[in-house]
């Protein structure tokens, strides 16, 4: 009897068919409940992403208004043409009166005409040109010695700020010098020696001639500085652009203005408006999906997807709270929540609206509270305690400031109190200085007879002058003391301000009482914050570690020692809500954690997936083999009942024979 080798030939009933119909029917009831779990999970899973990027934006909205410099927005306007200005958000408000009556120039001169640029001979020599005190010498020979030669000669050369070019009149060219910077310091001049042997007439290289005694050029623009007034004080400047001359402001000049124009400095309120604006919107763009995804519907008894989810509901409360509650440190200030400002909440919807014309109002009423509502603010008692700065661990509050050592500056003093008379001479003339750890190159006084007043102005110069010191970033101050010894007194304070005299001339000691030595070092601040010893550098004192003041540091810029009255931090409704925000979406934080959560249960779903592919195989095998059994059973059975059937007929076939 040959082997059943395919289910279900042996029966025509028991089919690979009726055990997928088994298999099928066994997964359905599991594979819709993992679906349904799946979908649903997935679905909040979406939602809380879009939460995330909600409360994102919002965060981003936030650190706008966390800079103070946002809500300190300055617009400037210039009653005349002549005069544009843009303001930086640390412009001081007010009102300026400009009165610009020359406009700097670039020096510009030319030479005379010439037949030819590249053939025309000039003749040779020297030319040593200088710009604003550097000098370069130019050989003339015959190689270049045309005006095309000597412009290339002249743009060839670094470090001279002098652009030559060839100018075609349509008769002939010219020499075209022009300073590349504007200013009185920027003039052109030029010293000539020229290989003819006359070195001041027209003709050969002598013509470039241009200096005080010698004009051989035509001045075509002279180089002059800007001049002006603003409020009736004189002001010049070697450029029409200038960013110096008021802080946070930057001026460019065209044109004189032909008598006083009037500069405004006023709270840029639209700007304002508008980055508050854009807070209020990404609040309620969170709260509108916020209000989504956890709604009832009664009609229909269906919820969002996230109703009843806690940690929504956390994030819901603590944004909410953020934003309601007054900010600690503004008790007593004009403005001291977001519905001062013109902030207010709908009491269906929590959606938020802003009152323009509030904010503007407080705006110009208390700029210094609006800007401490929303960003982080320190604020002191004592004028001479600047706040610097406050950290992340800083607790909003009121902490008071006690000294006990005022910082000071190194000094060096001299021991021979000055006659009022001094003569510099080959003698006395030299000197080396160390400040703050950097010694000086050597210090060369100018010879000569000097007054008291003097010879502090001269040796003062000097210092500044030298490079080593500057370039190191370091400072030094020389005045007289009371008994007309000479001081030299660091610019830094604190225990690292330190001046030494380091080499001395012949007869220094005894002319001006410097000799080697070291002087007396500065002190750092010493005192308490919160009744905590804190650690000062300088004039910075910061609070302890581990205090509720922890992160605050202030300078003691002058007073006494004792109590200095308090420091107040103020942590503004931004600063808050950024904190709370990172806190949400920290690797452990409330929505982060509920995201985990989740996708932990899509784990799991998948695990129950893939048990359940396991049991249907199990019973997929079990089901083959039953069937493959019953299958060869039956097919044995039909078998047998063939082979009785043939023999039934076969003794049924000899019967009839026989009769």
């Amino acid at each position: 009897m040959a082997n059943i080798t395919s289910i279900g030939i042996g029966s025509g009933v028991l089919t690979s068919d009726l055990i997928d119909k088994l298999a099928a029917a066994e997964r359905e009831p599991t594979e819709k409940r993992l679906d349904a779990k799946e979908e649903e999970i997935n679905a909040k899973l979406s939602d809380m992403g879009r939460i995330q990027s909600a409360l994102t934006d919002l965060r981003i909205s936030s650190r706008v208004l966390a800079q103070p410099e946002a809500v300190n927005a300055r617009t400037a306007t210039s009653s005349s043409g002549s005069i544009s200005v843009t303001a930086s958000e640390s412009a001081a408000l007010g009102s300026y009166s400009i009165d610009v009556t020359q406009l700097a120039t670039n020096h510009s001169l030319s030479s005379a005409v010439v037949a030819d640029a590249d053939t025309t001979t000039l003749g040779t020599g020297t030319l040593d040109i200088t710009v604003n005190g550097v000098t370069k010498s130019i050989t003339i020979d015959n190689t270049n010695n045309t005006l095309q030669g000597i412009a290339n000669a002249i743009n060839g050369e670094s470090g001279l700020a002098v652009s030559a070019s060839v100018l075609n009149t349509g008769t002939g060219y010219q020499l075209l010098l022009t300073s590349e910077n504007s200013g009185a310091d920027n003039a052109i001049s030029i010293a000539v020696t020229d290989n003819d042997g006359n070195s001041t007439d027209t003709n050969g290289l002598s013509q470039f001639r241009f200096d005080a005694t010698q004009k051989n050029l035509t001045e075509n623009v002279a180089a002059k500085d800007l001049n002006l007034t603003l409020n009736g004080i004189a002001i010049t400047r070697s450029s029409n652009t200038v960013d110096d001359l008021l802080g946070g402001l930057s001026f460019t000049f065209t044109g004189t203005t032909g008598g006083p124009a009037t500069v405004q400095v006023t709270q840029d309120a639209d700007q304002v408006v508008e980055r508050v604006q854009d807070f209020v919107d990404k609040y309620n763009a969170l709260k509108e999906i916020i209000n989504e995804v956890t709604d009832f519907d009664l009609s229909t008894g269906e919820g969002g997807t996230l109703l009843g989810n806690s940690a929504i509901r956390t994030i819901e409360t603590q944004v909410r709270n953020t934003l309601s509650q007054p900010v600690q440190g503004l008790e007593s200030a004009q403005v001291r929540a977001l519905s001062e400002l013109g902030i207010t909440s709908d009491r269906t919807t929590g959606l938020l609206t802003l009152d323009e014309s509030t904010l503007k109002s407080k705006l110009a009423a208390a700029p210094d509270d609006v800007t401490a509502l929303f960003a982080d603010q320190g604020r002191t008692d004592d004028p001479q305690v600047q706040f610097v700065r406050a950290g992340s661990k800083t607790k909003p509050g009121s902490y008071a400031i006690n000294i006990t050592q005022m910082a000071t500056q190194g000094s060096l003093a001299g021991s021979v109190a000055l006659s009022g008379s001094t003569v510099i001479d080959a003698n006395n003339d030299t000197f080396k200085i160390k400040v703050d750890g950097t010694e000086s190159g050597t210090i060369t006084l100018t010879q000569n007879t000097y007054s008291n007043a003097a010879l502090v102005a001269e040796i003062q110069a000097q210092l500044d002058a030298d490079t080593t010191l500057r370039n190191a970033g370091k400072a030094v101050t020389v005045s007289l003391d009371g008994s007309n010894q000479l001081v030299f007194t660091s610019a830094t304070y604190g225990s690292s301000s330190k001046v030494e005299i380091t080499s001395v001339d012949t007869n220094t000691a005894a002319t001006l009482g410097i000799s080697v030595g070291t002087g007396t070092d500065g002190l750092d601040v010493a005192g308490t914050i919160n009744g905590k010893a804190g650690t000062g550098t300088g004039q910075r004192l910061e609070a302890a570690e581990g205090d509720d003041a922890e992160g605050i540091a202030v300078d003691i810029v002058g007073g006494t020692t004792g109590n200095r009255g308090k420091v107040t931090y103020i942590e503004g409704v931004a600063e808050r809500l950024i904190d709370g925000i990172n806190g949400m979406l920290t690797v452990d934080g409330t929505l982060t954690s509920a995201m985990d959560t989740f996708n932990k249960q899509l784990a799991q779903i998948a695990e129950e997936r893939a048990k359940m592919e396991d049991r249907i195989d199990a019973l997929t095998t079990r089901l083959q083999k039953q069937f493959t059994a019953a299958d060869i059973l039956i097919s044995n059975l039909k078998s047998t009942g063939d082979f009785i059937t043939q023999q039934l007929d076969a003794l049924a076939g000899t019967s009839s024979s026989n009769q």
